[in-house]
């Protein structure tokens, strides 16, 4: 893809045009959003506003048409790129995007667009044991559509996280391809949150939690788990072992939820111990 990077960076017009197709085809919102990512890394958001323009016209019609994800994802890795690249700080730009994509969540933005009732309904007619729970719930006097729009909003909340976060590595990884090699790789590997980034991520979560902002604490893991996944990555490229092991460690982080709890547990020991930095001195 870095052939395609190198096109797109020939002139605005190309990743302009290359952005706003790639957004209007479905399921290739994640192509637009790293194009405008990658100018904003590069050029700057004023530079990059054009680009950013013609991916969001289609992303806009998506929205209209009742899928808000790639404008959502957008302007996520957007304010991402342009905190990115003014601050050079992985850990600061994935609480900033964590906090922007919870209060997106805590606005409804994510809410499905009839509502919760109808899709409670559906789920109630195509389940017995779904609806035995639903009615449960509403006698320990739980209110079942706040909690439906609250999973609803969180998981989608969830996806345009972790799409945001993907787009910009991408778009990162470009940029390193093109103007710095391996410059990328070196920064992945480096990645940790320090333990001020920490201590925000903790204070932020108890606040939502004592506000009711819930969206807080459901996405406020996921800079941990980003850097505990950068712990492993560094690991792996500091003792030079065989990418088969990368593949394994992913196809175990998205199938096994153990994997996801010691990954967040390396990630906050490495916040204290610096782990890659104890292991480049013993090499």
């Amino acid at each position: 893809m870095l052939a395609l990077a190198r096109w797109l960076m020939r002139g605005t017009p190309y990743a302009a045009g290359g952005a706003a197709l790639a957004t209007l085809v479905p399921w290739l919102f994640w192509l637009g959003a790293a194009i405008a990512a990658l100018m904003t890394l590069r050029k700057g958001f004023a530079p990059a506003l054009p680009v950013i323009i013609a991916a969001a016209l289609p992303a806009g019609w998506w929205w209209a048409q009742g899928d808000v994800i790639p404008l959502a994802s957008l302007l996520l890795v957007t304010l991402m790129a342009v905190i990115l690249r003014e601050r050079m700080r992985w850990g600061e730009t994935l609480i900033v995007g964590t906090l922007v994509a919870a209060i997106m969540v805590q606005l409804g933005i994510f809410s499905p667009p009839g509502g919760t009732e109808l899709m409670l309904e559906q789920l109630r007619e195509g389940s017995e044991e779904v609806d035995r729970m639903l009615t449960e719930f509403a006698n320990q006097g739980y209110d079942t559509q706040t909690i439906a729009s609250l999973v609803v909003g969180g998981v989608t909340g969830f996806v345009v996280l972790l799409a945001a976060i993907l787009c910009l590595a991408l778009a990162r990884s470009w940029q390193a391809g093109l103007y710095n090699p391996g410059g990328f790789r070196e920064e992945f590997h480096a990645l940790r949150l320090t333990p001020k980034e920490l201590a925000l991520l903790a204070v932020i979560g108890v606040i939502g939690m004592v506000l009711g902002a819930h969206a807080l604490a459901m996405l406020g893991w996921i800079p941990l788990l980003v850097a505990g996944v950068a712990l492993v990555h560094g690991f792996i490229g500091i003792k030079g072992m065989n990418g088969l092991w990368l593949v394994a460690f992913y196809v175990l982080l998205i199938t096994t939820w153990p994997t996801i709890l010691i990954v967040l547990l390396l990630g906050l020991i490495d916040t204290f111990a610096n782990v890659r930095a104890r292991l480049a001195r013993s090499n």
